[in-house]
């Protein structure tokens, strides 16, 4: 069905006039109406069903756990909130260097600081729920019918919600699947939420750990494992890898790797875990080679499984990957007619903003509005170690194997005033072009706040600008931000496949 813009009054989700008025004018305006369900309300979700209202559609959300799903209530909002505090600990430990210090007879600023980890913890949660509730009143004030329950299809054009007062039967002209994924456990390793965690679970700990084993070294676990560093928390990683972070950009993970070194941390590479047990207070992680590691506390940080069982999926006719995602096209359209996908529970890049595009593109397609397929190619992520590492665009592995031919330029951050300034030693700016046009492909930078200066590369990478046009653009000095200025300038003239390093 066309979908009629300013739907609004009775027919408005959550108030009387659905589908059943005695009016024939009525009937007839409702008629008129696009139904919309989404079940799930992280970021694709609730990110949608706002598209949707704002194109005229009849939206109900169906959220289990609360609005903003487990991005906002137990994963990307808690973790940065956690690595908030990390950030402020790394700031004070470095002070020193800077010529800063406390007077008496213990004058490190480092050691007078404490870390509440209850305190620390109950602000994470308590902020977690405070987004939570700020975006369902925004869904609510836009119009959108928020159902707090289960969903599951029942056939492509109707949605079943399970909850506390029983079932309600909800037809959909538009299906949206936005279900998210959980963490990945192992039968060899049960997490009890005390001293073995999910990280999840991890935010119900009062009491600054003698040490964590954290197993899983890439995003989640390299950030854990940051984070509990820079509170103090001794921490030994458990990577299977030749390094922290695989699959990302080998330059950024080795200086990450080094830096987790330096700052105290054991990196076991090339050590696969094959279990977890409590002994009483301590936790022994078996490893693949027969030893172990002992500690008072385990993080699993070994992965995420998609929440696409037992919804009436494949019933539907919604075809689902051998890892159980749900396979999608560039506009979110699924196998079956009428549902979309979005988020982790598709087997697209896990996340957030990318969950939150999806969305947008399924709604601006099912309603009719323009819509630009979602390229992969311009997206940025971030990882939220100390220091970060953003990148954008194609990486150093798509360079290196011919499949982009072109240019790069590595310049170290140690090399910028700014950062001398603030004793940053560690980090640098990658830029990829093209040769010949000096177009930039991607970009990849390793420093503090790298997840702020991503974006201009970001908008370069978006809108195929050269590197000389990025080089004349001006920037602050002193600043970070003049790295990527002159990463650019050092790349005009050169017209051969290279990579220059400096």
């Amino acid at each position: 069905m066309a979908p009629v813009s300013g739907a609004s009054g009775p027919s408005a989700p959550g108030e009387a006039g659905r589908g059943g008025a005695d009016d024939p004018a009525r009937a007839w305006e409702n008629s008129l109406v696009t139904d919309v369900v989404i079940i799930g309300g992280g970021p694709g979700g609730y990110e949608a069903a706002l598209v949707a209202r704002q194109l005229g559609g009849r939206v109900t959300l169906v959220e289990r756990r609360g609005v903003g799903g487990s991005a906002v209530l137990t994963d990307v909002v808690p973790s940065k909130t956690l690595i908030a505090a990390a950030e402020v600990m790394t700031k004070i430990r470095s002070a020193e260097e800077l010529g800063l210090h406390l007077v008496g007879d213990d004058r490190r600023l480092g050691a007078a600081v404490g870390v509440d980890l209850g305190r620390v913890h109950a602000r994470i949660r308590g902020l977690a729920q405070a987004q939570s509730g700020d975006i369902a009143d925004r869904l609510r004030t836009d119009g959108v019918r928020v159902i707090a329950g289960t969903g599951r299809l029942d056939g492509p054009q109707r949605v079943i919600a399970q909850t506390a007062d029983g079932e309600e039967t909800l037809p959909a002209d538009i299906v949206l699947v936005a279900t998210g994924a959980h963490p990945r456990e192992l039968d060899s390793a049960p997490p009890d939420g005390e001293r073995i965690f999910t990280w999840s679970q991890i935010y119900d700990l009062q009491e600054v750990p003698e040490h964590l084993v954290v197993v899983g070294s890439g995003v989640t676990g390299a950030e854990f494992a940051s984070a509990y560093t820079a509170l103090g928390v001794p921490v030994t990683l458990v990577s299977s890898r030749h390094q922290v972070l695989p699959g990302h950009d080998d330059d950024a993970a080795r200086v990450i790797q080094q830096v987790f070194e330096n700052s105290g941390m054991t990196v076991l590479n090339g050590a696969r875990a094959v279990g977890a047990e409590r002994h009483g207070d301590e936790v022994v992680v078996r490893l693949g080679d027969g030893t172990t590691v002992s500690g008072s506390h385990c993080l699993m940080a070994v992965g995420a499984i998609p929440n696409t069982a037992h919804i009436g999926l494949e019933e539907a006719g919604v075809r689902l990957t051998a890892s159980g995602h749900i396979e999608v096209d560039r506009v979110s359209r699924t196998s079956a007619r009428g549902v979309y996908a979005a988020g982790d529970c598709t087997p697209v890049f896990a996340l957030a903003s990318v969950a939150a595009m999806q969305g947008r593109i399924a709604m601006w397609h099912s309603l009719g509005d323009s819509v630009a397929p979602l390229d992969l190619r311009t997206v940025s992520a971030n990882v939220f170690t100390a220091p970060e590492i953003a990148t954008v665009g194609c990486s150093q592995t798509d360079i290196d194997t011919g499949v982009v031919r072109g240019l790069t330029m590595m310049l170290p951050l140690r090399s910028n005033a700014r950062a001398k300034m603030q004793a940053l030693h560690d980090g640098f700016v990658k830029i990829f072009c093209l040769p010949t046009t000096g177009i930039i492909v991607g970009a990849v930078v390793v420093a503090p706040a790298a997840s702020e200066l991503i974006h201009p590369l970001s908008v370069a990478v978006r809108n195929k600008l050269t590197v000389d046009q990025l080089a004349e653009s001006f920037t602050v000095y002193p600043s970070l931000s003049g790295s990527l200025a002159e990463a650019a300038r050092r790349l005009h003239g050169h017209s051969s496949d290279q990579v220059i390093t400096y």
